[in-house]
């Protein structure tokens, strides 16, 4: 085990904190993981015993300031979100999540001679645009999840840049792979085309930078090896290329080898949907020497072979 290698993980029962919690046991450090009361935790449940859990909730600030005094991790990683599912909806929620829960946190860890946070930020956060997204864009969310992401980005830079701390912001694209919910869009083509169904989706022509789970991972650890120079910085991480929901389908029916057709439509959407989703990546390229690896058929094909594994 790493002796500086201990982790702190919040939102590890997610599908972002679950693959870090992964990644970063096998790299041989000190997981521990804040999992909030009631939560599934099917995503882990095979790591409980190698992993030290506490059932923390961000909104409590007592109980938020008492474990991270106890766990005096080197590294926090902030996975903890509300409201990137259409079902999670209410507003109040989302803001006491993602906004409040990350400011709890922050000024727990005030006190801390932590080497990194890490605060994962969303690609929602910069609203409509019509060119490649850049870190230096002016924010105009159109959701309230993006609002709550924003300010909470926000409040963090405003921390490292005033208190000279190593906070940084990994602003995530749309992350696919292993260990995602079933009702996103990447497993659901998936479960249908291997089961020979038609998938119901909502239409082809949604956009999105769709980034591999294992892109991801690299550029956590990447943003490690890089700590003494990324404090207060935002970073975009995606592909850098932009995909219809139409792209990712053809592609999935092809790799499993189905003859369905989806079944366009089928499924509201209630979002504002623009007509151009791309992340600039050049920041992530010049401060992390991060690039991806994973091309979109090739992350779907692993991520296929992980769903055939099952």
């Amino acid at each position: 085990m790493r002796k500086d290698g201990r982790i702190l993980i919040t939102g590890a029962t997610g599908f972002i904190g679950a693959n870090l919690a992964r990644f970063f046991l096998k790299k041989g450090f000190d997981i521990h993981a804040f999992i909030r009361k009631g939560s599934d935790t099917w995503r882990i449940r095979d790591l409980i015993s190698h992993i030290r859990s506490y059932g923390v909730d961000l909104s409590d600030v007592g109980a938020v300031e008492k474990a991270v005094v106890k766990i005096k991790p080197s590294y926090i990683f902030h996975a903890a979100a509300f409201g990137g599912y259409h079902f999670q909806n209410e507003a109040q929620k989302i803001i006491s999540a993602n906004f409040l829960g990350t400011v709890n946190l922050l000024n727990a860890c005030k006190g801390l001679d932590y080497k990194l946070f890490v605060n994962t930020g969303s690609s929602s956060e910069y609203g409509l645009k019509s060119i490649l997204m850049k870190e230096s864009d002016i924010c105009e969310p159109v959701t309230d999840y993006g609002v709550s992401k924003v300010a909470a980005t926000l409040f963090a830079r405003a921390l490292a840049q005033r208190d000279k701390r190593p906070i940084v912001t990994l602003r995530l694209f749309s992350p696919y792979g292993y260990y995602e919910g079933a009702s996103r869009l990447v497993p659901s083509l998936i479960t249908a085309y291997l089961s020979g169904k038609a998938p119901e989706v909502s239409s082809p022509d949604c956009v999105r930078d769709f980034i591999f789970i294992e892109d991801v991972l690299s550029a956590y650890s990447k943003v490690i090896d890089k700590k003494g120079s990324v404090a207060g910085e935002i970073i975009n991480i995606g592909s850098g290329r932009q995909y219809r929901v139409s792209d990712v389908s053809r592609a999935v029916a092809r790799l499993t080898g189905s003859k369905a057709k989806p079944q366009w439509g089928k499924i509201a959407n209630p979002r504002c949907e623009p007509k151009h989703w791309q992340a600039d990546i050049t920041k992530a390229k010049k401060l992390l020497g991060w690039q991806p690896k994973f091309g979109l058929e090739q992350g779907l094909e692993k991520t296929i072979g992980w769903y055939e594994s099952l």
